[in-house]
C-alpha cells in the first residue's frame, strides 16, 4: 500500500493540480451558493481532493496506472 501512495508527479504537475484545485474551489462556492449546492459539494470535494494531490505529488490516476499529461 506504501508504494501505492509515493509521490509521483513532478512540479508543472502539482502545479496544475494546485491551479484546478483552487478554481474547483472557487466554482464550488459560487454555484453552490446560488441555487444547485448538490453540484457546489461535488465541486469542492474535487477541489479538496486535487490540492491533496497538489501538495502530496500524488495523482490517483497515475498511481492505479493510467497516464496523464501533466
Amino acid at each position: 500500500m506504501r508504494s501505492f501512495f509515493k509521490p509521483n508527479l513532478d512540479r508543472t504537475g502539482r502545479m496544475v493540480r494546485g491551479v484546478v484545485g483552487g478554481l474547483c474551489l472557487v466554482a464550488g462556492t459560487i454555484v453552490g451558493g446560488d441555487y444547485l449546492w448538490w453540484a457546489g459539494v461535488i465541486l469542492v470535494a474535487a477541489g479538496f481532493f486535487s490540492l491533496f494531490e497538489a501538495i502530496r505529488g500524488w495523482c490517483l490516476l497515475r498511481a492505479c496506472g493510467l497516464r496523464t499529461k501533466a
